[in-house]
Protein backbone atom coordinates (compact mmCIF):
# COMPACT_ATOMS: atom_id res chain seq x y z
CA UNK A 1 0.00 0.00 0.00
CA UNK A 2 3.10 2.31 0.76
CA UNK A 3 4.82 1.31 -2.78
CA UNK A 4 1.34 2.46 -4.41
CA UNK A 5 1.14 5.75 -2.34
CA UNK A 6 4.54 6.46 -3.72
CA UNK A 7 4.15 5.63 -6.97
CA UNK A 8 0.27 6.68 -7.60
CA UNK A 9 1.76 10.56 -7.41
CA UNK A 10 4.51 10.11 -9.75
CA UNK A 11 2.42 8.46 -12.63
CA UNK A 12 -0.28 11.38 -12.33
CA UNK A 13 2.70 13.97 -12.50
CA UNK A 14 3.93 12.07 -15.71
CA UNK A 15 0.44 11.67 -16.99
CA UNK A 16 0.12 15.33 -16.43
CA UNK A 17 3.47 16.32 -18.07
CA UNK A 18 2.44 14.43 -21.40
CA UNK A 19 -1.09 15.92 -21.20
CA UNK A 20 0.12 19.40 -21.02
CA UNK A 21 3.00 18.46 -24.22
CA UNK A 22 0.09 17.40 -26.16
CA UNK A 23 -2.11 20.27 -25.20
CA UNK A 24 1.35 22.58 -26.47
CA UNK A 25 1.39 20.30 -29.32
CA UNK A 26 -1.80 21.16 -30.64
CA UNK A 27 -2.32 25.11 -29.36
CA UNK A 28 1.17 25.20 -32.42
CA UNK A 29 -0.83 23.03 -34.88
CA UNK A 30 -4.20 25.07 -34.10
CA UNK A 31 -2.39 28.82 -34.51
CA UNK A 32 -0.58 27.37 -37.96
CA UNK A 33 -3.96 26.47 -39.02
CA UNK A 34 -5.77 29.48 -37.88
CA UNK A 35 -2.64 31.50 -39.80
CA UNK A 36 -3.42 29.11 -42.92
CA UNK A 37 -7.43 30.26 -42.66
CA UNK A 38 -6.59 33.64 -42.20
CA UNK A 39 -4.31 33.86 -45.66
CA UNK A 40 -6.97 31.52 -47.16
CA UNK A 41 -9.77 34.37 -46.23
CA UNK A 42 -7.76 37.29 -47.50
CA UNK A 43 -6.67 35.70 -50.32
CA UNK A 44 -10.60 35.38 -51.21
CA UNK A 45 -10.94 38.70 -50.17
CA UNK A 46 -8.80 39.98 -52.66
CA UNK A 47 -10.52 38.07 -55.66
CA UNK A 48 -13.78 38.91 -54.75
CA UNK A 49 -13.08 42.95 -54.32
CA UNK A 50 -11.01 42.20 -58.00
CA UNK A 51 -15.00 40.94 -58.95
CA UNK A 52 -16.52 43.77 -57.68
CA UNK A 53 -15.10 45.93 -60.42
CA UNK A 54 -17.34 43.31 -62.75
CA UNK A 55 -20.43 43.11 -60.90
CA UNK A 56 -20.79 46.81 -60.33
CA UNK A 57 -20.51 47.43 -64.30
CA UNK A 58 -22.68 44.19 -64.77
CA UNK A 59 -25.33 46.56 -62.42
CA UNK A 60 -25.10 49.84 -64.31
CA UNK A 61 -25.39 48.12 -67.72
CA UNK A 62 -28.55 46.26 -66.59
CA UNK A 63 -29.86 49.35 -65.28
CA UNK A 64 -29.41 50.70 -68.00
CA UNK A 65 -30.91 48.32 -70.21
CA UNK A 66 -33.89 48.67 -67.83
CA UNK A 67 -34.38 51.91 -68.34
CA UNK A 68 -34.07 52.22 -72.21
CA UNK A 69 -36.72 48.85 -71.98
CA UNK A 70 -39.25 51.10 -69.87
CA UNK A 71 -38.71 53.93 -72.15
CA UNK A 72 -39.53 51.67 -75.30
CA UNK A 73 -42.24 50.16 -73.61
CA UNK A 74 -43.50 53.24 -72.51
CA UNK A 75 -43.37 54.62 -76.12
CA UNK A 76 -45.21 51.83 -77.40
CA UNK A 77 -47.49 51.97 -74.97
CA UNK A 78 -48.49 55.43 -75.89
CA UNK A 79 -48.64 55.12 -79.45
CA UNK A 80 -51.10 52.12 -79.48
CA UNK A 81 -53.26 53.84 -76.79
CA UNK A 82 -53.42 56.45 -78.97
CA UNK A 83 -54.47 54.16 -82.34
CA UNK A 84 -57.05 52.90 -80.25
CA UNK A 85 -58.24 56.28 -79.62
CA UNK A 86 -58.56 57.50 -82.64
CA UNK A 87 -60.34 53.98 -83.66
CA UNK A 88 -62.86 54.60 -81.09
CA UNK A 89 -63.18 58.32 -82.43
CA UNK A 90 -63.97 57.04 -85.85
CA UNK A 91 -66.52 54.24 -84.52
CA UNK A 92 -68.30 57.02 -82.32
CA UNK A 93 -68.44 58.71 -85.67
CA UNK A 94 -69.81 55.81 -87.37
CA UNK A 95 -72.39 55.24 -85.54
Amino acid sequence: MEALSQTLPIIIYFLLIVLLIIAIVIGIKLITTMNKVDKLVEDVNEKLESLNDIFNMAEYISGKMSAISETIIGVVTTAISKIFKKFNKESEIDE
